[in-house]
């Protein structure tokens, strides 16, 4: 896995105070993307164990909530098997921080991804410029959701999804 940054203190990316890891790689390629740098899956730099260590000493501080992984897609194929291992290792190592997830995908296509298992919240959709909204919390235009994962998991259909909040 590649990335691009991991942003600390961040306020914007999920609810309360969060580490955000942006990871390379997207296919979606949405017109007016606020992070077409991230596209590539072989841009950034490595994901290492000096990121992995500055992003655990980041959750180590009891203000955090929690990380969102962002880019770029996380779910991206570069990047799914990868993702999925750290964020196991963070729901072991940290079990009371949430993780959020944001991915151009849909809900959809990517629950029963084994990365689900560890995922609180999902934003899922492609940004989609006509419409956009930056009266929105959480995403940037009103055809994305921001999905409660483990209640969408237990419903019985499982196929409509639980939204955590509603815009």
């Amino acid at each position: 896995m590649r990335y691009h940054n991991i942003s600390k203190d961040d306020m914007l990316n999920g609810d309360g105070l969060r580490v955000v890891l942006w990871v390379a790689g997207c296919a979606h390629c949405c017109k007016e993307c606020h992070n077409p740098i991230t596209w590539d899956p072989d841009g950034g730099l490595l994901f290492d164990a000096a990121a992995k260590q500055e992003i655990f000493d980041q959750l180590d501080k009891p203000y955090i909530s929690g990380i969102t992984f962002s880019g770029g897609d996380p779910m991206h194929s570069a990047n799914r098997p990868d993702v999925r291992n750290f964020m196991a290792e963070i729901k072991d190592k940290y079990p009371d921080k949430t993780i959020w997830l944001y991915t151009g995908d849909l809900w959809e296509n990517v629950k029963s991804d084994a990365s689900m298992n560890y995922v609180d919240v999902l934003v899922d959709g492609e940004f989609e410029v006509d419409k956009k909204d930056t009266t929105l919390r959480w995403k940037g235009s009103s055809n994305q959701r921001v999905i409660d994962v483990k209640a969408s998991l237990q419903k019985a259909d499982g196929e409509e999804p639980v939204l955590y909040c509603v815009d």
